[in-house]
């Protein structure tokens, strides 16, 4: 009798621990997913940091924990958005009307907040940079897409005027400020997308027929690797 009520209190025991239990493992895998994603962001932030040439190791932590801090405050405000927009979805069976009207309303609450930090942002970063270096950091958060596009419409199109070529580059530079702030990577990408159909449009208004141009660049490509295999 003695050996089956220990048992029956292990039992009970074990029971009224186990809710306890959970908890301190769902806290304990919070805590360590918060401290990864701060890992992460950091370390994003310091290798756009290392791109910089900052001599001075004060300045380089001021510039990667500002980077670090926008990557935290952006995400905080896709989290609350999507959030919103999640809560206003599950609403459309009942009120298709409210739940267009909320969705609306909260991607226009979060395209506020981020353009207000957006600008809070920069005029953190041009206190510690030089502007060729704050490009230099618009670069990094955005994959380097704008460098790397803007010299792809340049060898596909030799013949570009400097107009042509000046309206491609505010097309995107436009591009990379909005990407700057989406929230993962495909996001940032269409946007960039989003940006080089209105190039597209404004080089084919201007007579170019960028099929063509696209088989043509495609070609010298494959002909200059052909001659340096040779």
């Amino acid at each position: 009798m003695e050996r089956i009520g220990r048992k029956m209190m292990v039992l009970v025991m074990l029971i009224i621990s186990t809710p306890t239990m959970l908890w301190a493992q769902d806290v304990q895998t919070k805590e360590q997913k918060d401290a990864n994603y701060v890992k992460m962001i950091t370390d994003r932030a310091a290798k756009i940091v290392a791109t910089l040439g900052l001599t001075n190791a004060d300045a380089s932590i001021r510039v990667r924990d500002i980077i670090s801090q926008q990557y935290s405050d952006l995400n905080q405000i896709h989290e609350a958005k999507n959030l919103k927009l999640k809560v206003a979805k599950e609403i459309a069976k009942d009120d298709k009307v409210k739940s267009e009207a909320d969705i609306k309303q909260a991607e226009a609450e979060a395209n506020v907040a981020m353009d207000k930090l957006h600008g809070e942002y920069l005029k953190k970063l041009s206190k510690e940079l030089s502007a060729s270096q704050v490009e230099m950091v618009k670069d990094g958060m955005t994959y380097k897409v704008l460098p790397i596009t803007y010299k792809g419409y340049q060898e596909m199109l030799p013949n570009l005027t400097n107009e042509q070529k000046t309206q491609i580059l505010a097309y995107l530079t436009e591009a990379r400020e909005h990407a700057m702030d989406a929230e993962s990577s495909e996001k940032k990408h269409a946007w960039f997308g989003k940006y080089k159909g209105r190039i597209n449009n404004y080089l084919s208004a201007a007579g170019i027929d960028m099929k063509k141009a696209g088989l043509e660049w495609e070609q010298r490509i494959a002909a200059a690797k052909a001659s340096k295999q040779n």
